[in-house]
């Protein structure tokens, strides 16, 4: 009988479960049930027992791994972590969110345990065992794999499936002590943009993409780079949303060309195999349908302004298409976002 093992971690507060682990932990009560297997769930972090009182109701085991030296990522104490929780539930498969604390950690873990992990799980199945659907080359080949290897570590993308909610009594919360190795690293803090310049928002419900169009000439002959900057920004702070961008517009800035200061190549959507989750995007000054179809897959909504109907992005990829100029749409929509306040 298979053994179900899900692996969370705390947020920036440290004493709640990030969503990412939700999801995790709602993808481990469907397949314990499907598969008819034991499902227990670890929990590491500087609070882990607090953490847990988000997991209300569930039938599980509840394990944790908790301290000071659990509260920031760290490959050392994360990976002895991992491995201890995964031993102590003799887990043979093993469900851990795709973020980047246990995205690093996770090979790591199956090596010593001598098993196997696998990358960017979208959906899981049974028939005639667990079968994993993930991506292949930058997100542009599907498939369906299984595995006879055990532990099987799956590393589920965020944003896949609806996330767990707590509602119950809370089970009785084990927790682990783990020997640590001598750590060679030591955390003094966190650096991060002030909340008004972050553009990256994963969480947000509306992800703005900004194409090459606003830094090029308009109707008047000349580029208008500050006006874009203030109507892309000021959208982005009016609604909270989260900025992407086109390759052609990130790779400007080694061409010499006009750029928008605050885009980097971390905004980049498509190309480098990044798939944003949001309910809703949308898409401004953008062509062709590359960035979009790869890197849009998952929005549930997509709406564009472009003064070509004809282009790919355009023709049976929006939901909804303005055919207008992205200036004049975005300063109306931000007047009526202000007005509105």
């Amino acid at each position: 009988m298979e053994k179900i093992l899900v692996l969370t971690h705390v947020d920036e507060s440290g004493a709640e479960l990030t969503r990412a682990s939700l999801e995790a932990v709602a993808a481990g009560v469907e397949m314990a049930e499907a598969l008819s297997a034991s499902l227990a769930i670890g929990v590491v972090g500087a609070q882990g027992a607090s953490a847990a009182q988000q997991l209300g109701g569930i039938k599980a085991r509840v394990l944790t791994v908790s301290g000071e030296e659990f509260s920031c990522a760290r490959y050392a104490s994360d990976t002895a972590a991992c491995e201890a929780l995964v031993k102590a539930a003799e887990a043979t498969l093993v469900f851990a969110p795709a973020s980047s604390r246990f995205a690093r950690v996770m090979p790591g873990v199956a090596y010593r345990l001598g098993g196997f992990v696998e990358t960017h799980i979208t959906a899981l199945a049974k028939s005639d065992g667990l079968e994993a659907t993930r991506w292949f080359y930058r997100q542009r080949i599907e498939a369906v794999v299984k595995r006879e290897t055990r532990p099987w570590f799956l590393l589920l993308e965020a944003g896949t499936r609806a996330a767990f909610v707590g509602s119950g009594a809370v089970p009785e919360v084990e927790t682990m002590a783990v020997t640590l190795p001598a750590l060679r690293t030591k955390v003094i803090g966190v650096r991060a943009p002030k909340q008004g310049e972050q553009t990256i928002r994963p969480d947000a419900k509306i992800l703005f993409v900004a194409g090459a169009g606003w830094t090029k000439k308009q109707a008047d002959g000349q580029v208008h780079s500050a006006e874009a900057e203030t109507l892309i920004l000021g959208f982005l702070k009016a609604v909270d949303a989260s900025l992407g961008s086109s390759k052609s517009l990130v790779d400007q800035s080694g061409e010499n060309q006009t750029v928008l200061k605050f885009m980097t190549h971390m905004n980049q959507i498509g190309q480098t195999g990044a798939t944003p989750r949001h309910p809703k995007g949308l898409s401004t000054c953008c062509h062709g349908e590359e960035p979009h179809v790869v890197g849009w897959r998952f929005i549930n909504e997509r709406r564009a302004i472009s003064l070509d109907p004809n282009c790919g992005w355009a023709r049976g990829k929006a939901d909804v298409l303005y055919v207008a100029d992205a200036f004049g749409v975005m300063a109306k929509v931000n007047a009526l976002l202000t007005a509105g306040k």
